[in-house]
C-alpha cells in the first residue's frame, strides 16, 4: 500500500476558542492513538490534509510530528455540514506486527455475462474494508465480474484473498446485474431458439 507523509505540530489541549483559532490559521486539530502509545494531540495543515481526505485512494500515513515519525491510518473524520471543511481527524497508530483494518476502493474488471444479455450492471459499493499485515495490504481490491449472470450479485462474503481478509459485512452487496425489458426479451428469444 502507498505511503503518504503528513507533517504535524504538537498542540496543547484547548477550549473552543483555541480550536477556532487553529482553524482560522488553516490548521486542523488531530488526535493520534493506538498501538499502546500515549494519545498525541497535534495539528496539520488543512491543504496538505486534503491529499488524503479528498481522494478515493487509501494510504498508510507517515505522520511527521515535530520530527518524530508515526505510522498511522485515518480512523475518523469530522466535516463541517455546510462548507465540507475537515474539522477534526482521529488517526490510528499501526505497525507491521498487528493486522491493520482499513477501507480501500473497489476496482471492477471484466464484462458481465448478464449485461451481454441486456441486463443492467449496478455497483452498490465503491469501498470495502480489509484486514491484514500492513506490508500485504493492496491499494485497492479488484473484483472480476465476467461470470456475473442476469439477476446475480456479488457480496462481500464471496470475495476471498490470500494475503488479507475482507471485514465488510458478508451480506453487503458489491455489485449486481439486474433484469431489464431488453434482457427478458433476449432470454425469451434464446429459449425459443433452443426449443426449435
Amino acid at each position: 500500500m502507498q505511503h503518504f507523509e503528513l507533517k504535524g505540530q504538537i498542540r496543547e489541549v484547548g477550549n473552543k476558542a483555541t480550536i477556532k483559532a487553529f482553524r482560522k490559521q488553516g490548521l486542523v486539530p488531530c488526535n493520534l492513538y493506538g498501538c499502546g502509545s500515549e494519545n498525541i494531540i497535534f495539528t496539520v495543515n488543512a491543504k496538505e490534509l486534503k491529499g488524503v481526505t479528498d481522494t478515493p485512494k487509501a494510504y498508510i500515513i507517515d505522520l511527521n510530528i515535530d520530527g518524530k515519525i508515526y505510522t498511522a491510518i485515518l480512523h475518523e473524520l469530522q466535516f463541517h455540514p455546510v462548507s465540507d471543511e475537515c474539522l477534526h481527524v482521529d488517526f490510528l497508530a499501526v505497525n507491521d506486527k498487528k493486522p491493520v483494518n482499513i477501507q480501500v476502493p473497489i476496482v471492477i474488471t471484466g464484462h458481465a455475462k448478464g449485461v451481454q444479455l441486456g441486463g443492467k450492471f449496478v455497483q452498490k459499493s465503491r469501498f470495502i474494508r480489509i484486514c491484514g499485515p500492513m506490508n500485504n495490504l493492496p491499494d485497492d481490491v479488484t473484483v472480476d465480474i465476467s461470470g456475473l449472470g442476469l439477476d446475480k450479485k456479488i457480496k462481500a462474503g464471496d470475495l476471498k484473498f490470500d494475503n488479507f481478509s475482507v471485514t465488510t459485512d458478508k451480506d453487503t452487496i458489491i455489485c449486481a446485474v439486474l433484469s431489464t425489458r431488453n434482457s427478458s426479451a433476449a432470454a425469451e428469444t434464446a429459449e425459443g431458439e433452443s426449443a426449435e
